[in-house]
């Protein structure tokens, strides 16, 4: 057992540790809807849906799948963007015994295939728009079944009958897929179907409930089996953490989108547990969203760095009130400082970083958001119920504080495994330890720092530079929206670093100034030599910044120019 000094600035209302039930995470879903069958769950562009009337769908969804075959531990796939029937379906497999298999729905079809055929999948709840990509990889998969639902199906009139015409001109096509065969519609499914429950084995806590896979930015994906315990453990530390707000009278705008685990649990399963209202978006648009949050008034708002700034650069936020906003947590990229400030500044609410992984249903540590101390840069302290350490680099050896090494965590939320990699498995997960991949540290108050990811270290003459200190000095920057930094291969410094720049609209700076800029803030080893402006940057849909594929990007470019001129390329 690790010591703890983080205790010591839990205000009194956070326990140390929560009481986790020996249930199955559908169970949040069973008592909202008994206690608030009329309250709404879900605002989907203007069609509502009472908990009654979610749990019902959820019955109904469930028993159709077992009428398909679906039986205890087969996985079920959703590609879907968040919508009313992405949660039935969530609850529905889990309702029929099943696992869950999140699927982004940008996915490519060969990535796709991967995913079927990773997780073995028997049945896939799909978008329509995406039957075309679903049927083309469906003979090389294990699905048997596909059941496909439209925008339009859970849209208010006349919205529903206009939107095929607006789905048309978005994306030049229409598809129409009939109830046949291996073929089935949701709302078909659901008609079909009696709400009565389904009478399963009682499910035992550490059954797997979700197969959520890893972005896969280093080799292939891989399925994290995260446990009904995991989830469940996720959900009453969140609700801890946040006691200020009242369960049953919260209104929590779900971006995020619920693929990513960091979505699922923080607006999915933490909303229908606590019966909270969910304002789903299928898509992030700046405007639409600040529209939502004037007409809708949410109080919780999960995101990502990226969200913040999208909604802060665009030049109309001043008409819109965000102030019912009460709560942010950050999560899935470091969080800038100078975001963080003026989000605050504008809503009144309070944004705080947090960190976790897909590998820890996902969250391990966040910053206080209401009482005790916030630090500039950090990641925060441990939830309850979570132990982290920080070990010497490839061992299990800890380090004393201020000294930077792997960053450790221990914990209910920590993952079963990696499904069917029983190597990376062990790998991963050393006496109950998950070693995360992240360097960093812990100050002498038990707050924790990322330094950056293992993988993402520049080392540049012989120096260590991590591209997270450079960052946080670029956003500080005026015109700068986003950056992110990478080492880029050089000849003479093994790795040299390159930032990557998207200026504020209409800003215009030069590289001169950057470089003269970062040259009062930085040491010198730490100074970008190269700088490149770009439109955009490449992006998770969860809005984390794919720092290595800039970086495979320019790995590329010299391997061209190498071959151009005759030199030999040596595969590493």
């Amino acid at each position: 057992m690790t010591a703890k000094p983080w205790l010591k600035n839990y205000p009194e209302a956070i326990p140390p540790v929560v009481d986790i039930p020996d249930e199955p995470i559908q169970t949040g879903l069973i008592r909202s809807a008994e206690r608030y069958p009329d309250k709404v769950a879900i605002h989907f562009l203007g069609r509502e849906v009472t908990y009654g009337e979610l749990y019902e769908s959820a019955l109904k969804f469930g028993n159709y799948l077992r009428g398909l075959g679906v039986k205890k531990g087969d996985r079920v796939a959703i590609m879907l963007p968040n919508c009313p029937q992405n949660v039935i379906a969530f609850y529905g497999i889990l309702f029929s015994g099943g696992i869950v298999v999140q699927t982004n729905p940008l996915y490519t079809e060969k990535e796709l295939a991967y995913q079927m055929k990773d997780s073995g999948a028997k049945v896939i709840v799909g978008l329509d728009i995406l039957y075309p990509r679903i049927a083309r990889i469906i003979g090389e998969t294990e699905l048997e079944q596909v059941i496909i639902t439209g925008i339009k199906d859970y849209l208010p009139f006349p919205k529903n009958l206009l939107y095929p015409f607006v789905q048309r001109k978005e994306y030049g096509m229409t598809v129409k897929v009939e109830h046949r065969g291996r073929n089935h519609l949701f709302t078909e499914a659901i008609k079909r179907s009696k709400a009565e429950p389904i009478a399963l084995d009682q499910p035992d806590p550490e059954d797997v409930a979700l197969l959520q896979y890893t972005g896969g930015t280093t080799g292939s994906p891989k399925g994290v089996m995260l446990t009904h315990r995991n989830l469940m453990a996720n959900t009453k530390m969140c609700d801890a953490w946040m006691y200020k707000c009242t369960p049953g009278e919260e209104t929590i705008l779900g971006i995020l989108p619920f693929f990513h685990v960091y979505g699922m649990t923080t607006v999915l399963v933490l909303g229908v547990t606590q019966a909270n209202k969910m304002v789903l978006v299928p898509k992030f648009d700046p405007e639409t969203v600040l529209k939502l949050i004037d007409k809708q008034s949410p109080t919780l708002f999960p995101g990502a760095p990226t969200i913040y700034i999208g909604l802060l650069n665009h030049p109309d936020i001043g008409k819109y009130d965000l102030s019912s906003i009460k709560a942010c947590l950050s999560g899935s990229a470091p969080l800038p400082v100078d975001i963080q400030e003026k989000f605050e500044t504008i809503t009144k609410g309070k944004l705080v970083e947090g960190y976790g992984l897909s590998e820890t249903s996902p969250v391990t540590h966040a910053n206080l958001i209401w009482d005790g101390e916030r630090k500039r840069g950090s990641i925060g302290i441990p939830w309850p119920n979570t132990e982290a350490a920080v070990f010497r680099n490839g061992t299990a050896e800890p380090l004393g504080t201020g000294e930077i090494g792997e960053i450790a965590v221990k914990g209910p939320q920590v993952m079963k495994g990696y499904w069917n990699r029983p190597e990376e498995t062990e790998a991963t997960l050393k006496d109950g330890w998950l070693l995360t991949g992240d360097l960093g540290y812990m100050d002498e108050d038990g707050y924790f720092y990322i330094v950056d990811r293992k993988k993402d270290m520049i080392i540049a003459s012989g120096y260590n530079v991590y591209p997270r200190d450079i960052e946080e000095v670029l956003y500080e920057h005026p015109d700068i929206m986003e950056c992110v930094v990478a080492g880029v291969p050089d000849p003479y410094r093994g790795e040299t670093v390159k930032a990557y720049i998207v200026l504020k609209p209409g800003r215009q700076v030069t590289e001169k100034e950057l470089n003269e800029y970062c040259r009062k803030h930085l040491a010198s080893y730490k100074v970008p030599r190269l700088y490149e402006f770009r439109d955009e940057l490449p992006k998770t849909a969860v809005g984390k910044i794919l720092r290595r594929k800039l970086v495979d990007e320019e790995k590329k470019k010299l391997e061209d120019e190498k071959s151009a001129h005759g030199e030999e390329i040596v595969g590493s």
